[in-house]
C-alpha cells in the first residue's frame, strides 16, 4: 500500500485515517475492537480520536474514545504498528479547555493515560485559543516533544491566519511546528479549505488530514430526501446538503461510481486522495461492512474526466 508522508514529520500514513469519534459512542468496545482489528488486518494503522470524544453523549464527560483505544492497545500489543493521533483544546465535560501550558501539560498525561501508552504520534490543538499567547503553546508542545511524549504536533480547526502566525511563531523561536492540518472538508464543503487554507499548507509543506470526509454521511448516498434524515443519530445535521447542488454531487457520485462498479463513498474518497493537498482523509465507521466499503477506496483510480464531473458538480 502506497505510504504518504505527513508534512515534515517522519510519519508516513496510508491513504485513508479511521476515524475514532465513534468509539464508545455509536460503536460499543466489543464492536470498536473489532473495526479496529480489521482495519490493521487490511493495512491501515492510522486512528484519529480527541480527548473530548464524546462529550455531546448524556453522561460522558469526554475520554470515552481515547479508553476504547487504549484498552485494545492493551490487548493488542504491538503499539509501535499503529499510528495514533489525539487532540486538545476543546470543552471537556468538566468545562476545561484551550491551549494554556497548564492545561496541555495536565491533559497530555490524561490522554497517554487513558491510551495506556508512553507516548502520541501526533498531538493537534483541536480548535485555536486566541486567549492564550500561541509562543506559550508552542513551548508547551516543544516541551512534551522533548520529554519523548509526543511525536510530531498538528492542528485543526485554524484560519488560514492564525495557523501561519503559528508557524511564524515556532519558526521565529526555533520551536517544533504544526506539521499537519485537520480541516472540515469534502466534496460539499469545498470554499473554506481551498480559498485559503490549501494553498497555505502547500506553501509551507505540511500533511492536511481532513474530517468529515464523507460530509458526516451525505456523501455516501445515504440521505436523498428528508424522509431519510431519520435513518441515523447523525441525519440531522445533513439536512442542509439536500438542495439541488447537494443532489448534484449524489447524482455526479452515482454516475462515476457506476462506471467504476463502485460506491458514492469510495468515490467521494478517492476524490480526496487524488486532491495534491490531501495526504489522508478520515473517514469512520460502525459496522464491518461500512469498514470494508470505505477502505476499498483506496485502490480507487478517478479518471481526469471522473475527476471534472465531480469537481463541476460540487463547485
Amino acid at each position: 500500500m502506497e505510504k504518504r508522508a505527513l508534512g515534515k514529520s517522519g510519519i508516513d500514513l496510508p491513504p485513508l485515517m479511521f476515524g475514532g469519534n465513534v468509539f464508545g459512542w455509536t460503536a460499543d468496545e466489543a464492536t470498536s475492537f473489532r473495526l479496529l482489528d480489521a482495519l490493521v488486518a487490511a493495512g491501515f494503522n492510522a486512528i484519529d480520536t480527541a480527548d473530548v470524544y464524546s462529550v455531546w453523549v448524556k453522561g460522558h464527560q469526554g475520554g470515552e474514545s481515547e479508553i476504547v483505544i487504549g484498552n485494545w492497545l492493551k490487548r493488542r500489543g504491538k503499539r509501535d504498528d499503529v499510528i495514533i493521533a489525539t487532540k486538545v483544546g476543546s470543552v471537556m465535560g468538566s468545562g476545561d479547555k484551550g491551549l494554556s501550558r497548564a492545561w496541555i501539560m495536565q491533559e497530555v498525561d490524561a490522554s497517554l493515560q487513558r491510551l495506556q501508552t508512553d507516548f502520541i504520534d501526533l498531538y493537534q490543538s483541536h480548535r485555536d485559543d486566541p486567549d492564550t499567547p500561541q509562543e506559550e503553546t508552542a513551548q508547551a508542545f516543544a516541551d512534551l516533544v522533548k520529554q519523548g511524549k509526543v511525536r510530531a504536533l498538528g492542528a485543526s480547526n485554524f484560519t488560514a491566519a492564525r495557523l501561519k502566525s503559528a508557524l511564524d511563531v515556532s519558526r521565529k523561536n526555533g520551536l517544533p511546528r504544526y506539521e499537519s492540518l485537520q480541516p472540515h472538508y469534502n466534496l460539499v464543503e469545498r470554499p473554506i479549505y481551498e480559498a485559503e487554507l490549501e494553498p497555505l499548507c502547500q506553501a509551507e509543506g505540511l500533511g492536511v488530514i481532513n474530517y468529515y470526509a464523507l460530509g458526516a454521511g451525505f456523501l455516501t448516498g445515504k440521505y436523498r430526501s428528508e424522509a431519510d434524515l431519520s435513518k441515523s443519530t447523525r441525519g440531522g445535521g445533513v439536512k442542509k446538503y439536500l438542495n439541488e447542488r447537494g443532489l448534484g454531487v449524489l447524482k455526479a457520485l452515482d454516475d462515476v461510481a457506476a462506471r467504476h462498479k463502485a460506491t458514492p463513498a469510495q468515490v467521494a474518497l478517492a476524490w480526496l486522495m487524488a486532491r495534491p493537498s490531501i495526504t489522508a482523509p478520515i473517514a469512520s465507521a460502525t459496522t464491518l461492512e461500512q469498514l470494508q466499503d470505505i477502505l476499498k477506496a483506496a485502490a480507487l483510480r478517478l479518471s481526469a474526466a471522473d475527476m471534472a464531473q465531480l469537481n463541476q458538480a460540487s463547485a
